[in-house]
């Protein structure tokens, strides 16, 4: 059944930024929801099916809220997209969260760019950081477990909470091939810690990020380096943690020291682990599943926010898998 929704935005100075470049994004609405959209100055009239009306009616009062809060300075297609996923479920519920200053807790402002979630668990994930001292992200390559996580942590080191950032990789693809690669250790395992250099490097000025790493309050290093340590007062990352073993796993987990907070990120079936070998993530799932105070998000296709191929490259093949 059609339905026709008439749409008003108060702020005719936002409505360039919001319809877009002749009305780009009204035009990818359009094809996104197969939707008809005509514009009257700060007037749009839509028809089309009522949930996809009403998609639109909500992604678009979003986008335009976010303008006038400054959280967005232009838009893209992602935004779109991100707005169209929450719309789904009802719209953002960020407004009920905030931090002690009163701003958004799930808004994050570092020194090169604005963070907001982009999907229902993505903000989900961020609560739970906020509000556990350790978390596991689960899930597909592409749904920002690894992002997001190394903006919570660089948020929380920016306001005071911690006095340091400690990110860490099993180095699993080396392998016993590792020694035979050339340089020095740092620049043998850097290739493996390069996703999160580039996350790193997104957000924070290079002469900043070579400042503290300097100082040692940045620190980026193989999982076998953590062996022995008490590591407190620190916002620590585990990447890639399908591939540790049940021994590295435990060794990790009991690193944490007082005042700090544990993020665990992986995607339980792409390990590099030998077969014969259980994921040591597998295994902490398992026994830690029902522990309080531990927080669980589990992404799936839909939270994916790469390029729209890639979603539906990881939906082919959970459909070959089942």
């Amino acid at each position: 059944m059609t339905k026709e929704i008439i749409l008003e935005f108060p702020d005719n100075g936002r409505i360039p930024l919001l319809f877009g470049e002749y009305n780009e994004h009204l035009s990818y609405l359009e094809k996104k929801l197969d939707i008809h959209i005509s514009d009257r100055g700060n007037l749009l009239r839509m028809s089309g099916s009522k949930d996809a009306t009403n998609k639109a009616k909500v992604a678009l009062q979003s986008l335009d809220k976010r303008l006038e809060k400054e959280e967005l300075t232009n838009i893209t297609h992602a935004d779109i997209d991100a707005e169209l996923r929450f719309a789904a479920t009802g719209g953002r519920k960020s407004g009920k969260n905030k931090k002690s200053d009163g701003k958004s807790s799930l808004v994050i402002k570092t020194k090169n760019k604005t963070i907001i979630p982009r999907s229902p668990n993505q903000e989900k994930y961020l609560k739970l950081i906020n509000k556990h001292d350790m978390v596991f992200g689960l899930g597909p390559a592409g749904t920002g477990k690894t992002y997001l996580a190394v903006a919570a942590g660089i948020d929380m080191y920016l306001r005071g909470k911690v006095e340091r950032l400690i990110f860490t990789r099993p180095a699993v693809e080396a392998g016993e091939n590792l020694g035979f690669l050339p340089g020095d250790m740092k620049e043998k395992v850097d290739p493996y810690m390069r996703p999160i250099y580039d996350a790193l490097q997104d957000m924070l000025p290079w002469d900043f990020l070579t400042k503290k790493m300097e100082a040692n309050e940045i620190e980026i290093a193989p999982l076998a380096f953590m062996r022995g340590r008490t590591l407190a007062h620190s916002f620590v990352i585990l990447d890639e943690a399908q591939n540790t073993t049940c021994a590295q796993m435990k060794m990790f987990l009991t690193r944490m020291g007082e005042a700090s907070h544990m993020v665990i990120t992986g995607d339980s079936t792409q390990t590099d682990l030998p077969p014969h070998v259980k994921s040591g993530l597998s295994e902490a799932m398992d026994i830690l599943s029902d522990v309080k105070d531990i927080g669980f998000v589990t992404f799936a296709g839909e939270d994916v926010i790469r390029h729209n191929l890639v979603r539906k490259i990881i939906k082919a093949y959970e459909s070959q898998n089942k």
